[in-house]
């Protein structure tokens, strides 16, 4: 079992940058790929971004390949999303996920992963 706690959301400006952070407690966390997701109100839940157990390998979403960056830190139990130039469409409730193995067909769908974090609204406005 692994709790997730986001945090660094806010309500920001078009253009600018936020960071969220992904805080793990419970079993191993440098075992679990890491994910990203986002829902937006009326919409499904869609991935964002997925980072392997050691850094090797990251994923992104073509809606933020270069503007959003995931990265991790083992010893600090912590998945990271940095996110630049922020556009009022990325509006929505960021969620991390876990998840111990995964295939890479289903590393993009939520059903993919067991463990979810509360959320944290990221809000763009123009």
């Amino acid at each position: 079992q692994v709790q997730l706690r986001e945090s660094g959301g806010g309500l920001v400006q078009a253009g600018v940058s936020l960071r969220l952070s992904c805080a793990a407690s419970g079993r191993t966390f440098s075992t679990y790929v890491m994910g990203w997701f986002r829902q937006a109100p009326g919409k499904e839940r869609e991935f964002v971004a997925a980072i392997s157990w050691n850094s090797e390998s990251t994923y992104y979403a073509d809606s933020v390949k270069g503007r959003f960056t995931i990265s991790r830190d083992n010893a600090k139990n912590t998945v990271y999303l940095q996110m630049n130039s922020l556009k009022p469409e990325d509006t929505a409730v960021y969620y991390c996920a876990a998840v111990t193995n995964i295939d890479s067909r289903r590393l993009r769908l939520p059903s993919g992963y067991d463990y979810w974090g509360q959320g944290t609204q990221v809000t763009v406005s123009a």
